[in-house]
């Protein structure tokens, strides 16, 4: 399932986890946050394994800095 070469580049990971340790007042807390919904990711490719090539962990840090980075998509969830 996640033997396939991941289309993220790696050193784009590692600066959009610095971002969202460094925009946090509490790295413990982004961390566990990550680790949550890297979970709740993992779950959720368990009952559809076709749904993601990304791992979770990384979907996670993703999904998250887009949430910093452009809050307008956490409203246009929310609405």
């Amino acid at each position: 399932m996640y033997n396939k070469i991941s289309p993220v580049n790696a050193g784009e990971i590692n600066r959009l986890a610095e971002t969202l340790m460094n925009g946090s007042s509490s790295r413990y807390q982004i961390t566990v946050q990550i680790a949550k919904r890297a979970k709740r990711f993992r779950y959720e490719d368990f009952d559809n394994p076709n749904a993601s090539e990304i791992k979770p962990v990384l979907r996670a840090i993703l999904e998250m800095s887009d949430e910093v980075t452009q809050p307008e998509l956490i409203l246009d969830q929310m609405g």
